[in-house]
């Protein structure tokens, strides 16, 4: 295993300092800090940048993408340098919810028509307290309501991105799964993550923003591959 590089060690430490601070400090702050769709009325544009470095109150999934980070993201620095590796990482974390975002839209024009326009104003200006007490609007309106105002957070877009260009950079480098406990070639194993990454999205009922994961890969398999076409 190769030592952290000076980046990667960075942006771990900023993750781990933000969650711990405001889920620990300012546990009020936190919907301010995560991705709301933009028709919310508790979007604001800052949240593009700042859901990258929350996760929620899930410590285990602040680990897993800091782990990640680590296995994957130090090899990329010290092969492309900082420059480009912070580039990578960020432009992944805002096409991860470009792509989410995107989906919920076509998911919304889909739901769209069997509601009235006052009850998307309700579901707009109400909402996001209604989740808060524990409950739903019913039907189509309740599944609305989840696709406005229930938050997308994490690194993991710019992870997945990272991942992608690991891929991308070293397709024949093999990796161990845990379970199973199977070697795979990165060409292998991690297209296969992104495919899983698809279905599970169409499944959408584990609350993971699978196509943010699916938008931070491609996102970072495009930069990998046209990498020569940037001055750094």
């Amino acid at each position: 295993m190769i030592p952290i590089s000076p980046l990667v060690k960075n942006l771990i430490f900023i993750n781990l300092i933000v969650y711990f601070a405001v889920t620990l400090l300012f546990p009020n702050w936190i919907m301010y800090f995560e991705a709301f769709y933009p028709a919310s009325k508790y979007f604001r544009p800052i949240q593009l940048v700042t859901h990258m470095f929350m996760h929620g109150n899930l410590i285990p999934h602040l680990f897993f993408n800091m782990f990640m980070l680590y296995m994957f993201g130090s090899t990329l620095e010290y092969l492309w340098g900082q420059k480009f590796f912070l580039f990578v990482y960020l432009a992944s974390g805002f096409g991860a919810i470009a792509f989410h975002f995107f989906v919920k839209f076509l998911a919304i024009q889909y739901f769209a028509h069997d509601v009235t326009p006052e009850i998307m104003d309700e579901i707009i200006n109400n909402g996001r307290e209604v989740l808060q007490q524990g409950k739903n609007y019913v039907g189509i309106a309740g599944k609305i309501n989840t696709i406005i105002n229930i938050p997308a957070v994490g690194a993991s877009g710019a992870v997945y991105g990272i991942l992608a260009g690991f891929g991308t950079q070293f397709p024949r480098r093999l990796l161990m799964l845990i379970f199973p406990p199977v070697a795979l070639e990165a060409r292998i194993l991690i297209p296969g993550l992104i495919i899983l990454e698809l279905f599970l999205g169409f499944g959408g009922s584990d609350g993971v923003a699978h196509f943010a994961h699916i938008g931070g890969a491609i996102t970072g398999f495009i930069l990998t591959k046209y990498r020569y076409k940037f001055n750094m």
